[in-house]
Formats: structure tokens, C-alpha cells, sequence
């Protein structure tokens, strides 16, 4: 499937705004000044080391933490006010999941269809906990946490919400599972619904998100494209030339040599690819290569090496 273009994302409705969304643990910050757009139909990417604030962000989202100044809004409706008529439409997985011991799963699932007013969808619950492989007539005390985790997948997905918001929601779970989880994201953006996507695995987010937002002890770094990120920051190129290049040729502001082997070399760019094209020419290019950039790369430029 073509993922949706920027100019259709552009013309659809924003299903999560934030403006000056900031909040304060006493005198450490949590997030601040956190402007945001989800749009619906989309798969968008939280990205940021522990601590960054992306937790935060998802508990004001739900109104289980309020902010110190700013708004958010999902469905165009306030967080804070209506967070009650929000929740009935949002699938909510936490990045720590709590779960009664002595409920089997079934049990828990119909515990939360209620609390959300619907009923479910018994054949799409049989297909979800099938897909995961997922006893759910067992009792969660004798789940494993691998387990527990596709109960709370389940439960995410099981009342086919207009969005969900999913805080990590592979932790745990072996790869195969892994892969069905993300087919399961995938299969919600066909449907025209959204989610909210936190993940410290970036395989996974470059693979399932159409936009990510970076965020940095607190603050939101950028809110950008994957392809356009990974594009964006640097390019990384390898060359090959009729003769060893002279050892100074390229040492130019914004270049970096990362691999040499004879004739061959593998170069980052991160500024001027003009002025480092022409110096390739007068040391005789022979043949160029772009190389892909991944998600994770670019996550680290950002971070400078941090977690």
C-alpha cells in the first residue's frame, strides 16, 4: 500500500492537536510547550529515550495526568473536559500494564467492553487472540509477561477504536508475534483509522509510520516525514575513483569518511553536496552509490549517541 502523500495528509481532519502542551513534576519537567498534529488515517511515530516525555504526553492525552498550560484535543474534543466521551473511541495500550490476576482474559475483555460501552466482537476477538496466539480462557496469574502483553494488545484493539495509542506495545513479545502485531497496525491505517505509535524498536517505527515526532528532555525536537527524515539529515554515499584519492581531498566541513578500501570509499554528507561532488570529480570519479539511511541513524544524530 502507498503510504498517504503530505498533500493528502494535509487536506483530512487532525484527530490529536496539542498546543503548549507542558507539564511539571514539581520543579523537573515532564513536557514543555509541546505543539502536535495527528492526522486521521495516519501511523505516527513517538520517538525519545526514556524520560523524554512521551508517556507524559500519552497520560495528558487521556486525561490521566492534567497539564500546567496549553490544551489538547482528540476528535476535536477537549482532553480535559470530555475525556470521558474520548476514551469510548481510543484502544489504550500503557507502556506498564496492570491487569486483574484472578480474571481470565475472556473475563478482562468483557470487563472492557464495558467500561467502554460496546460490545465486541466475539469472532474479531477469537481472530485477534488467534493471530497472537493467545489462550484467553486462562487466568492472568498464570500468564507469563509475554502473555500478559497479548492480553493487552488484544484489549487495544478489540473494540476496533477510531484511534489507538500504543506505548511500546512489542515489549516482550517474540518475533514472529512481533510481525503480526505490526500487521495488525497496518491493517487499522487501511481502515482509515489512526494510531499513536511509541516505540523504542525504530525497525518497527520506520516500518509501520508515515511520521514520526522526535522528543528531548521534554521538548519536541521535530515532527517530520521517515522518508523525508532519513533523507533530510544526511546522505551517505559510496564512491569509487580511477585512483586513490590525495588524503586531504575530503576533509571539507559537513563530509565524513566512515569506510576506505583501495579504490572505494564511503562517505556521510551532512551539508554542501555540491562542493563534495565537484571535489570527487577532480579526483576522478569513476562511479557513486547512495546508501540507505535507517530511522535509527538519524535518531542518533539527534541524540548525539544518548540512549
Amino acid at each position: 500500500m502507498n503510504r498517504t502523500t503530505a498533500n493528502e495528509m494535509s487536506m483530512t481532519e487532525a484527530i490529536i492537536t496539542t498546543e503548549d502542551l507542558t507539564v511539571y513534576y514539581g520543579k523537573q519537567r515532564g513536557i514543555d510547550g509541546v505543539d502536535l498534529q495527528v492526522q486521521k488515517g495516519e501511523v505516527f511515530g513517538f520517538l525519545g529515550p526514556n524520560g523524554a516525555g512521551k508517556t507524559t504526553t500519552q497520560r495528558v492525552l487521556l486525561d490521566l495526568i492534567r497539564p500546567i498550560r496549553g490544551r489538547a484535543e482528540i476528535f476535536g474534543l477537549d482532553c480535559q473536559t470530555e475525556g470521558a466521551a474520548i476514551r469510548e473511541r481510543v484502544g489504550y495500550l500503557p507502556g506498564e500494564l496492570s491487569l486483574y490476576e484472578n480474571m481470565t482474559a475472556h473475563e478482562y475483555f468483557d470487563l472492557i467492553g464495558g467500561v467502554r460501552g460496546r460490545v465486541n466482537d466475539r469472532a474479531y476477538r477469537r481472530q485477534l487472540c488467534e493471530q497472537l496466539d493467545l489462550d484467553p480462557t486462562r487466568r492472568m496469574c498464570a500468564y507469563s509477561r509475554r502473555n500478559k502483553q497479548k492480553v493487552g494488545v488484544v484489549a487495544a484493539f478489540l473494540s476496533e477504536p477510531d484511534l489507538l495509542i500504543l506505548d511500546e506495545p512489542t515489549t516482550s513479545l517474540d518475533p514472529l508475534v512481533q510481525r503480526r502485531v505490526l500487521e495488525l497496525v497496518r491493517a487499522v491505517r487501511d481502515e482509515g483509522r489512526t494510531v499513536f505509535f511509541s516505540s523504542h524498536v525504530l525497525s518497527e517505527v520506520q516500518a509501520v509510520c508515515d511520521r514520526v515526532g522526535i522528543i528531548r528532555e521534554g521538548r519536541l525536537v521535530t515532527t517530520e516525514r521517515i522518508d523525508a527524515l532519513t533523507e533530510r539529515n544526511f546522505r551517505r554515499v559510496r564512491m569509487w575513483f580511477d585512483q586513490t584519492p590525495q588524503p586531504d581531498a575530503f576533509k571539507l566541513e559537513g563530509v565524513k569518511l566512515i569506510e576506505a578500501h583501495e579504490n572505494a570509499l564511503t562517505f556521510e554528507v551532512y551539508d554542501r553536496m555540491d562542493r563534495f561532488l565537484r571535489a570527487a570529480v577532480e579526483q576522478g570519479l569513476q562511479d557513486i552509490e547512495t546508501l540507505p539511511v535507517t530511522l535509527e541513524e538519524v535518531f542518533l544524530a539527534f541524540y548525539g549517541g544518548e540512549e
